[in-house]
Parts: structure tokens; sequence; C-alpha cells
């Protein structure tokens, strides 16, 4: 099935499955999350009394998943550069796609370079973040 990977630096998975999984020379990561790799906190979300989330900041959150996608990267041996596809899950399209297409852009400032995306509404995801990555890179020798 292909040899699963665990990053240490990236936050643990909310699920039985490993970080990513190198299949030949293409690496499927897992769904990506904004939490902190050190408390496990969601970044950027603010909370009511009862744990209901009050607010949220869409950049904060896409900037954490960019830096954790980045670190089970880092753990496969793999480079920001070797991504080669991505989709993107927003549970607030309306709200969200313009700021986190402008953090998009400060990772991937060149569209020459940057990987295919796909960038889907959805209603929501297991944990409440705002936004979710799911990539795949193809690696080198």
């Amino acid at each position: 099935m292909g040899d699963a990977v665990h990053a240490a630096a990236a936050p643990k998975a909310v699920g039985s499955y490993p970080h990513a999984r190198r299949v030949g020379q293409l690496l499927f990561l897992s769904g990506i999350g904004p939490r902190d790799p050190a408390t496990n906190a969601i970044v950027g979300n603010e909370y009511f009394a009862d744990g209901r989330v009050r607010r949220y900041d869409i950049e904060a959150q896409a900037r954490a998943v960019f830096a954790n996608v980045r670190a089970v990267l880092d753990a496969s041996g793999a480079r920001w550069e070797d991504l080669v596809d991505v989709t993107v899950y927003l549970t607030d399209m309306a709200r969200d796609f313009k700021a986190y297409n402008a953090v998009w852009a400060e990772f991937f400032p060149d569209p020459a370079n940057a990987p295919c995306r796909t960038t889907l509404g959805i209603t929501a995801l297991p944990t409440p973040i705002a936004i979710e990555l799911k990539c795949i890179a193809a690696l080198k020798d």
C-alpha cells in the first residue's frame, strides 16, 4: 500500500490514519488542518464560555495549515516545490475565499510554479476548523 509517514512536527491526526503515505514517487497527504502542533489548539479560534466558536481568523488558520503541510512534507523528505495538487475545503466560501486566496498568493507568488488547486465550499469539517487542505506531492528520486 505504500509507506506511512507520521510527522513529529505536525499536529496529531484527529483519527486513526497517517499524516501521509508514499506510493512510488507520489506522496498523498491526509487532510491537514490549522492545529498548533505543540498544544493541539485550533489556531485563530475564539470561543464562548460554553465552547462554541465565537469567531475565527481565516488568515491565521490558512497560515497554520500551510505550516502543518510543510511539516509533513519535511518529514516525508519532500519540499514545498514538490506539491502538484491541492484541494482546499472552506466552511464559508463567501466569507473566506478572498482572504484565503491572498494567503495562498503569499505562499505561491508565481502561478506558473504553483500546484494545481481546487477549492470547495463545504458545510462542516470534523472539528471546528474553517479550512483543511488535501495535498499530493511528486517526489524526486
